[in-house]
């Protein structure tokens, strides 16, 4: 009788364990941060469904990289955070030409550190591309852009301006790179019949 009761109490165990385990994970497991959790409230019904299907790993790479950037815009859309980059792009390139390495790194580590639009880096994607496969790339995308920008600080601050320079084309590489994937061609709507030419 003792044998047959340990053998119902091992198979009650083994049965209840999974789930006992599976509720502790939940238990254990971190809320989104708050940032991430007032950006949902933000977005529609079709972006909060496409958000909430991507793999926990996207999501908290995604959780990174804004974290990574201490600087939020409180009403600036993607497109505006757009032209800040390039604006301080433009002012590496000049502070370059110049000979000007305190320009150059203070700018390059600007963009490097460029404002999170409203609504985080999700709203403005094309909702096709909200999907692990295509957002997967965004973390190699990061470190081309930003991590160059910050190899072209350090080298302007150690006086190292050709060495900075070379970083220029990668940085721009990675922003090329970054708008075919996600962005399209500016100026070509879908909407037209005859779409303007190039």
């Amino acid at each position: 009788m003792k044998k047959n009761l340990l053998a119902h109490l091992i198979l009650a165990g083994c049965i209840a364990a999974p789930g006992l385990a599976a509720a502790q994970a939940t238990k254990n497991a971190a809320p989104a941060p708050v940032e991430m959790q007032n950006m949902m409230k933000t977005y529609t019904p079709e972006l909060r469904k496409k958000v909430m299907a991507l793999s926990p790993e996207l999501k908290a790479t995604i959780q990174q990289l804004h974290a990574a950037h201490t600087r939020r815009a409180k009403e600036s859309n993607m497109r505006q955070i757009m032209h800040e980059i390039l604006s301080d792009y433009q002012s590496i390139a000049s502070a370059l030409a110049t000979d000007n390495a305190e320009q150059a790194s203070e700018a390059a580590r600007r963009l490097a550190n460029h404002r999170i639009p409203k609504g985080g880096l999700l709203a403005y994607f094309p909702l096709d591309k909200i999907n692990d496969n295509d957002l997967s790339v965004l973390p190699a995308m990061n470190e081309i852009v930003e991590g160059s920008a910050l190899k072209l600080a350090e080298a302007a601050d150690k006086g190292d301006m050709p060495k900075a320079a070379s970083y220029m084309s990668d940085i721009m590489t990675g922003c090329v790179a970054c708008h075919q994937k996600f962005r399209g061609v500016p100026g070509i709507s879908a909407n037209l019949i005859t779409p303007p030419s190039k």
